[in-house]
């Protein structure tokens, strides 16, 4: 079964880090990725650009509405994704558990509805 790790967290953070902070949080994901990878349950993973560079749409009607931004102003974004295969939820979620979002932010995890 696939499943989705959303990775939420405050993306204000990231603008006050130094170079070398994001290159170590840089090192702590490579890390995280090859743990993913040696245990043969990684499938994709991507960074996202801040929400401010975010478009967003909707039908209304029969019409586009296209609205520059995130849907909504939260504390906390979406800045990323993984998503792994695993034999169950408690396997997915002992991997979340160990995912560097889930230390200052929050992993949302989800099953795919479309199966394996």
């Amino acid at each position: 079964m696939k499943y989705t790790f959303f990775l939420y967290s405050d993306e204000t953070a990231y603008a006050e880090k130094s170079e070398a902070d994001m290159q170590q949080e840089l090192a702590v994901f490579g890390a995280y990725i090859g743990a993913l990878q040696e245990a043969g349950v990684f499938v994709a993973t991507d960074w996202l650009q801040p929400t401010a560079t975010a478009t967003t749409v909707s039908m209304r009607n029969g019409e586009a509405i296209v609205h520059d931004g995130p849907f909504s102003e939260t504390k906390e974004q979406l800045g990323g994704y993984f998503i792994i295969e695993a034999a169950s939820l408690d396997v997915a979620l002992e991997w979340a558990k160990k995912c560097p979002v889930a230390h200052y932010g929050r992993v949302e995890v989800r099953a795919s509805a479309m199966g394996g």
